[in-house]
């Protein structure tokens, strides 16, 4: 499969040893402990910063929520790695390069917390920190068959396979991070079958680490299984997602489980197909694959019945059950690989018939010209947008710009005020104004309206700067916004 060059200190190559079951609960543990303590501290002495505010949209939890959750896990798991490497003698310093790197990604996801940075810096981050790692001497470098003879040198294919490797996982832990306990669950499951797979191939230090994320994230789950108390937010999915990609190449390095990234392949089976309904959703829409919606694969458990509990328990139970499949076909030396990638690839078309992605095979090509249709409106939605945008410079006062917008709404079957068979959608605007829209009650669903409306902010927030006004008298303050306006799932 894969084999990383790892690079070896001066004083030869690392020799393991044996890790007892007292020293795995005491790390586990320990780490647990760290985590609860770290994160009640946020979630009671933490102050206002990096509050996770609620909107009318995606966001529908009834009060700010902090997401620095992946504080008190990086807490956790750092000092863990440095008990286990001055203290237990499990070799600190082949983790360096692992340790930097991930303390870099958690940074990054870190600051956006804070501050947000946007998808273009944190993307460039994201390189960045995979270009370091693969610099230092962790990487792909062959291609192995895992359950027999024969294996290919990839050479300058080594580098965009790292990459790929190193930036997809974080991405793919941060695009499932939209349900209460969902990624934190998903990562603690991938933890402990890292470090199953460190104690199969004889590499405790691996065990080690895994254990302590494993712990870490039980103890942030306490506060995040429904209602979450706390968000993991970008750094702890960065956080997460890079420790999975970067140990899994790390303890590939072993000849006896040069396997390891195809377990982890698998157990990621139902993030990946998450993040695969997505892309294709979001690319037959036409819509940015960054764009956020809510019709995740959990999002979809529960407009089928499933309580958010019970969406929860049940992808849980795929993600254990996945890999203990991993684990079993790398037991068994691959001989049922063929046959269960066969299986899996059957149970995912029949996921995208029971989730609804697509609503009957018979009816396939109608629901196809259905939504390309729709992304024709959105185009058109998306070019008036820009004309009004432009607009606002052109227009020397605000009502000459008002009467371009009102014809602007008209076009688009919309408008500022109230009519028969409409219904208001609400704006958020910067500076905490809002501005209030009223479109058809139609057949579109209000995901598709509000990816419509929202081409209106770029020109609406132009507006605000040049003229310190709107084209309307239907503007009003955030106090008259609706608490809990029934907009949408969180996504």
């Amino acid at each position: 499969m894969f084999e990383p060059a790892i690079q070896y200190t001066a004083m030869g190559p690392w020799a393991p040893r044996h890790v007892s079951w007292l020293e795995m609960a005491c790390y586990f543990g320990g780490a647990l402990l760290v985590a609860v303590l770290g994160t009640w501290w946020i979630l009671y002495r933490g102050g206002r910063i990096g509050l996770d505010e609620p909107d009318t949209r995606r966001k529908l939890h009834e009060k700010a929520i902090s997401r620095l959750g992946g504080a008190p896990i990086f807490l956790a798991v750092g000092l863990a790695s440095l008990v286990a490497g001055y203290i237990g003698g499990l070799g600190w310093t082949r983790w360096l390069p692992v340790a930097i790197c991930n303390a870099l990604i958690f940074s990054v996801g870190f600051v956006d917390d804070l501050k947000p940075l946007g998808a273009r810096v944190k993307l460039i981050g994201q390189i960045g920190t995979a270009l370091i790692l693969y610099s230092l001497g962790v990487s792909i470098d062959i291609l192995s068959n895992p359950f027999g003879e024969g294996s290919v040198s990839l050479g300058w294919w080594s580098l965009p396979l790292t990459l790929l490797w190193l930036v997809s996982i974080p991405n793919i832990v941060n695009l499932i991070d939209g349900m209460d306990g969902l990624a934190g669950g998903f990562g603690l499951f991938l933890s402990l079958t890292l470090a199953f797979l460190g104690y199969y191939s004889g590499q405790p230090d691996v065990l080690v680490v895994s254990l302590a994320m494993a712990g870490a994230l039980a103890g942030f789950l306490i506060f995040n299984l429904p209602p979450a108390k706390i968000f993991l937010g970008d750094g702890g999915a960065y956080l997460i997602g890079f420790f999975i990609a970067s140990v899994a190449l790390f303890t590939s390095n072993k000849g006896s489980i040069i396997g390891a990234l195809l377990v982890i392949i698998i157990a990621l089976g139902v993030p990946i197909l998450d993040t695969l309904f997505a892309i294709i959703r979001r690319a037959i829409r036409g819509v940015s694959i960054f764009n956020a919606d809510a019709e995740h694969i959990h999002h979809r458990l529960i407009l089928l019945g499933y309580s958010k509990g019970g969406a929860l328990a049940a992808m849980y139970a795929v993600c254990l059950a996945l890999s203990l499949v991993g684990l079993s076909i790398l037991m068994i030396k691959g001989i049922a690989l063929p046959m269960v990638g066969a299986i899996l690839f059957l149970l995912a078309l029949g996921a995208a018939r029971y989730l609804g992605y697509i609503r009957s095979w018979s009816n396939f090509r109608t629901q196809i010209n259905e939504t390309m249709e729709r992304r024709r409106q959105r185009e058109f939605f998306r070019a008036y947008g820009r004309v009004l945008d432009f607009e606002v410079e052109r227009c020397a006062d605000l009502p000459s710009f008002a009467t371009l917008f009102q014809h602007g709404l008209e076009r688009m079957g919309l408008s500022m005020h109230p009519q028969t068979d409409t219904q208001p959608e609400i704006l958020a605007l910067g500076g905490g104004r809002y501005f209030t829209i009223h479109r058809p009650v139609d057949a579109n669903d209000l995901a598709e309206w509000h990816l419509r409306i929202d081409v209106l902010l770029p020109a609406l927030e132009r507006c605000l700067e040049k003229w310190k006004s709107l084209p309307s008298s239907y503007e009003i303050e955030s106090a008259a916004v609706p608490p809990h306006l029934p907009l949408s799932v969180t996504t």
